[in-house]
């Protein structure tokens, strides 16, 4: 593993707190990462709103399944989760 660069303002004091650190910076940035892609495949849709009527639904399908499986892993909250597919649903018709 290559050096790890943390965005933090302290040392941790213990062998345990820089374990934790690491673990944490690792967690933040996989986060990131599935933020953006979740919000890559929100756009996506909204792009592809006014093509054709298969494509959309099966990019809407893969839409509603990441966002639930983002408000399953606490990325986003659950009201936030059902707000967006409602939106979207909203959308399409």
């Amino acid at each position: 593993m290559g050096k790890v660069f943390y965005d933090v303002l302290y040392m941790p004091n213990t062998r345990t707190a820089t374990r934790a650190l690491r673990k944490s910076e690792r967690k933040k940035y996989a986060n990131l990462n599935k933020k953006r892609n979740l919000k890559a495949v929100i756009k996506d849709v909204k792009k592809s709103l006014g093509g054709e009527k298969d494509v959309l639904q099966t990019k809407l399908s893969l839409a509603y399944k990441k966002i639930d499986k983002a408000a399953k892993t606490n990325l986003i909250k659950k009201n936030k989760a059902s707000r967006i597919k409602s939106r979207l649903a909203k959308k399409i018709k």
